[in-house]
């Protein structure tokens, strides 16, 4: 069984410049690794708000480093040098809206800013890129909501085969869904 690669992308002006100690990133390698169950490789990167940045950095993730799955944090509100929303859309062929809508709903539950937040999903490839909120707590909250989901997507997109501990995130797979053997 091939080994998944996952891209963890913080995208922050202050992180990239060593201004800022970069929270972001460590949160959602920390959920994985608590979360998942199967085999799997982190490929981190920490770059600017800045959309053909982005663009490039999402672009390399998922065609040159294979990432079968790529999550990013920061750069999803409304202020003007937030476009990691933008970016996404702009590399992806298709878009999976119900990803950004589930996590807004979770995440009104905490804060009634949350339908200031713009996060997305979509496809580039055998890649699923989902944007995450910036704040640590956030992630994990948004995370527990949407990932039951990933797995599946992953396959249906012929990427490996990702297994949870269901005691942490139980994932969904319709019964006629079969394990490769």
């Amino acid at each position: 069984m091939q080994q998944a690669k996952i891209g963890f992308v913080t995208v922050s002006d202050r992180a990239s410049r060593g201004e800022y100690e970069d929270l972001g990133g460590p949160a959602m390698q920390a959920w994985f690794k608590r979360v998942m169950s199967s085999s799997w490789q982190a490929v981190s990167r920490v770059i600017p708000d800045d959309q053909s940045g982005i663009e490039s950095t999402l672009k390399a993730l998922a065609d040159d480093e294979k990432c079968c799955l790529i999550v990013t944090t920061g750069g999803t509100g409304p202020a003007v040098r937030d476009v990691t929303p933008e970016a996404t859309e702009a590399v992806c062929e298709k878009i999976l809206a119900g990803f950004g809508e589930l996590m807004r709903q979770e995440s009104l539950k905490f804060v009634p800013t949350a339908i200031l937040s713009r996060q997305t999903a979509g496809i580039r490839g055998q890649s699923l890129i989902i944007n995450l909120p910036g704040k640590p707590s956030a992630i994990d909250d948004c995370l527990n909501a949407v990932f039951p989901a990933v797995p599946y997507c992953i396959d249906l997109i012929e990427g490996p085969y990702l297994e949870s501990h269901p005691d942490e995130c139980k994932v969904f797979r319709p019964k006629h869904a079969k394990k490769p053997v």
